[in-house]
């Protein structure tokens, strides 16, 4: 176990936070597609990476009833020896993007690939990055298995990882394959993680939303009204950000196929809460199943939660890094100083792929 804390200061945790899926399971809020961040400086000596735009196709995400398309766009990272080196197999590092974005937006958050060549110019060992698109059509798949959106736990977990072996000079084991994501993109790296152990071999969750179950209480007011109103595809489209989280959520964890033309079940209808609907909800979060994949997460060499001081996500990230804890499973929890997203650039480039050059193997067995 290891916790490092490195704020210079502990400001009061926000009440919410206006990017991503961080109030996916609270109130709506207005929030930006996309977030301006920092670009780090370039390295000196940074050797330029390639970036290739592929279409993957997913027998997992097909006939969906959202009309989701099964060819997605993938965006592969390669080092800068991958050309020059044309015997050589590299580990692949999974890094999935948060909500309202998708891969395109995702490569300009994290500032890619400048942020992966100064890793790698800074000392991490080369590695394949791959940036898949799991955006649909409410703004976000939560990486889960729904017949309303399609099963993009399975597209990321399977379908995609069997491409890029495939196509792509990689070390194809588990221990050489790693998971990260950020906010809607760290629940799905927790989730998929915990389920998929067999597949990856070092996880890293930065700021995952949507850790615990949702209380009893569901949304109502006029969020509520406005939602029953909706009758296609179009006017969700016309919602504000957060009434197309709920969309979202509702798509990914309480799917119905009985109910057209969004295919899903609200937790509140006519005005009445349905706690069946809670409870399906409740269902998908981690901190509510991850005692059921405690083995499956010991299989892990290397785990490792971050989350900025100032977002209002830090207190569940915490507790996931407790519970693993009290399960005596080695990983490590850093609190830095940032918001929901100012930060991630500079971790990604400075911590989240140095983590992945110390914990995955870099050799075939």
């Amino acid at each position: 176990m290891t916790i490092k804390d490195t704020r210079t200061s502990c400001p009061r945790a926000l009440a919410g936070t206006l990017t991503a899926v961080a109030l996916l399971l609270a109130a709506p809020t207005v929030a930006l597609a996309q977030v301006a961040t920092p670009a780090p400086p370039a390295v000196a000596g940074a050797k330029p990476a390639t970036v290739q735009k592929i279409k993957v196709h997913s027998v997992a995400i097909e006939s969906n009833l959202e009309g989701e398309s099964a060819d997605r766009d993938v965006f592969v990272v390669l080092p800068p020896g991958y050309a020059a080196n044309p015997k050589r197999h590299y580990p692949v590092v999974y890094a999935l993007h948060g909500y309202s974005i998708g891969a395109e937006q995702w490569i300009g958050e994290i500032h890619a690939p400048r942020t992966i060549e100064n890793a790698f110019a800074k000392g991490a060992k080369e590695m394949i990055v791959v940036l898949p698109d799991s955006k649909t059509v409410h703004n976000g798949s939560m990486y889960s298995s729904s017949r309303t959106t399609g099963d993009f736990e399975t597209f990321v977990a399977k379908d995609l990882v069997a491409y890029i072996d495939k196509h792509y000079r990689t070390l194809a084991t588990r221990e050489s394959r790693g998971l990260v994501g950020h906010s809607m993109g760290g629940y799905g790296a927790s989730r998929i993680g915990m389920r998929h152990a067999d597949v990856f071999g070092a996880l890293y969750m930065m700021s995952p939303c949507c850790l615990s179950p949702r209380d009893a209480a569901p949304p109502g007011g006029q969020g509520a009204e406005v939602l029953a109103q909706v009758k296609s595809l179009e006017d969700a489209k016309k919602l504000p950000w957060g009434l197309r989280a709920q969309l979202a959520t509702a798509a990914a964890w309480s799917p119905n196929p009985n109910k057209p033309p969004l295919f899903l079940d609200l937790p509140v209808e006519n005005g009445v809460a349905r706690p069946d609907v809670l409870a399906k909800w409740a269902a998908n979060a981690p901190l509510a199943f991850v005692d059921q994949y405690i083995s499956a997460l010991a299989r892990y060499k290397a785990i490792a939660i971050d989350v900025g001081d100032r977002d209002g996500l830090k207190e569940d990230a915490g507790k996931l890094h407790a519970v693993l804890d009290r399960y005596g499973l080695k990983n490590s929890f850093e609190i830095y100083p940032g918001d929901h997203t100012s930060g991630v650039p500079l971790r990604l480039q400075d911590q989240v792929l140095p983590f992945f050059s110390q914990n995955l193997v870099f050799q075939a067995r």
